[in-house]
């Protein structure tokens, strides 16, 4: 399924959308090149979850957690940019954090990938014409849950 989002509204309303959705165990597999709006989307989705406040991004500490009552679930905010192999993610102990947790996954490939679990929810972010399009594709768990 592809959505324009020509502006930061529609990336907004985006991102409502997936909070909505969104459970403990699930992941939301953000993809694109640099500048796409990765950490907009995770952001958007971390205060529709009721996260006040600045959202650091998680580019240098590679994980960010948020729990109850800052949020209406817990939630790990990850980018995995930084890492060299798959391999990393296991030595930071990625599922430790995600443990009972959701996972906002920045640059998902470089962790292993996550689109073989049944609740990822893939977000590829490209550049368009007029600002940018997402192409949503739900896994398995998803897919009763996306519209």
């Amino acid at each position: 399924m592809s959505i324009e989002l020509p502006d930061l509204e529609a990336m907004d309303a985006l991102a409502a959308k997936i909070a909505r959705r969104l459970r403990p165990g699930d992941v939301v597999a953000l993809q694109g090149t640099l500048g796409t709006g990765k950490t907009t989307l995770a952001r958007a989705i971390l205060r529709h979850l009721g996260l006040e406040g600045e959202v650091p991004s998680p580019t240098f500490t590679i994980i960010e957690t948020y729990d109850p009552p800052a949020v209406s679930l817990p939630v790990v905010h990850a980018d995995f940019y930084r890492l060299e192999t798959p391999d990393e993610a296991e030595e930071i102990g990625l599922d430790d954090y995600r443990d009972g947790a959701a996972l906002l996954a920045e640059w998902p490939d470089k962790a292993g990938g996550f689109c073989h679990e049944a609740g990822c929810l893939s977000v590829t972010l490209e550049f368009a014409e007029k600002g940018r399009i997402a192409i949503v594709e739900p896994g398995a768990d998803w897919v009763s849950r996306w519209p």
